[in-house]
């Protein structure tokens, strides 16, 4: 009997350190530091091992070298919503207020590729990424963040722009399923990750339905990555942290903790894709928040037991009536 309860006792003693381990709180380190009012974009460049990111406040796209800790900036002539790495050499495709465009990111020269949205001043772009055809998925917001008149957009190589999704308040996160089955998709002020089944042969999205309910609790749902088993890893604003999702449950499966409250998106990258790149923001602080989190709008990144996936590059793009902005 005293046999049995030793046993009892040590396969206790095993579970329980296990479960402590386990359920150890996981924070990110600074990786760079620099007060960004908004970073956001976060985008892995796995062909140079560079972390592509953006401040929009500033107007800055921005080029980091964790090799080296160099970041280098390309001022833009307005705000900055997204970058996505194009297949051309040396080029990218980015939303600005006004439209998308292609930049150079060595001479800095900017063609406009669709002028879409122009005309809506009460609108500017927001996060983006490129589908598996490498088309790029890019969403407008409502400035005043309190109508939802924005629409998420599907641009390709040409710049031939169509609508897929209307009614937007402030478009974000977007990443699609390892299968490319399903795209994932967040309207922030929603609270809500919703999923779309998605065509390869025609790039296009049907069946909506929410995946995951986020709680107020834990923040709003900003960008967003995916890793190899297909979980969401989504910055919280005004959650001081990454939350992991499954979409299969909607359960809220772990956390990343963060030292800025306003945790804005977030990569995978490194040489086997498991580091976490994260962006924050030093903007919509209160004075407390501002002391408790000095590093806010830094870079961070935390090393995973799990990887990530390659993002999608944009297609090469080709000018027809190339304009420069």
């Amino acid at each position: 009997m005293k046999y049995i309860t030793s046993i009892l006792v040590i396969t206790f003693l095993i579970i329980g350190c296990s479960n402590r381990k386990e359920n150890k709180t996981r924070i990110a380190e600074l990786e760079f530091k620099i007060p960004a009012k908004l970073g956001e974009g976060a985008f892995w460049n796995y062909k140079k091992d560079e972390f592509y990111w953006i401040d929009i406040e500033e107007k800055q796209l921005h080029i980091y070298s964790p090799k080296t800790k160099e970041n280098k900036s390309i001022i833009m002539p307005c705000r900055i919503g997204t970058i996505v790495p194009s297949e051309e050499e040396n080029k990218a495709v980015v939303a600005l207020e006004d439209g998308i465009y292609i930049v150079d990111t060595k001479t800095e020269e900017i063609n406009v590729l669709s002028d879409v949205e122009s005309d809506i001043v009460e609108n500017r772009f927001n996060d983006g990424k490129c589908d598996p055809n490498g088309n790029l998925w890019v969403g407008s917001m409502h400035l005043k963040q309190s109508q939802p008149n924005a629409s998420l957009y599907r641009i390709n190589a040409e710049g031939k722009t169509d609508t897929m999704v209307k009614n937007i308040t402030i478009s974000n996160g977007i990443v699609w399923s390892k299968d490319t089955k399903t795209m994932y998709y967040i309207d922030t002020p929603t609270g809500n990750i919703k999923a779309y089944d998605y065509d390869t042969k025609t790039s296009t999205v049907t069946n909506e339905r929410v995946a995951v309910e986020v709680s107020e609790k834990d923040g709003f749902p900003d960008g967003m990555a995916i890793d190899e088993n297909d979980m969401l890893w989504v910055g919280m604003w005004n959650g001081d942290a990454v939350a992991q999702f499954n979409p299969k449950t909607g359960k809220l499966i772990s956390k990343v903790q963060v030292p800025a409250h306003n945790v804005t998106s977030c990569a995978f990258g490194g040489d086997n894709l498991d580091e976490l790149y994260i962006t924050t923001a030093s903007v919509d602080m209160t004075a407390e928040e501002k002391k408790k989190y000095p590093l806010a709008g830094s870079l961070f990144k935390i090393k995973l037991n799990v990887k990530g996936v390659r993002s999608n590059f944009f297609k090469k793009p080709v000018f027809l009536n190339a304009q420069v902005h």
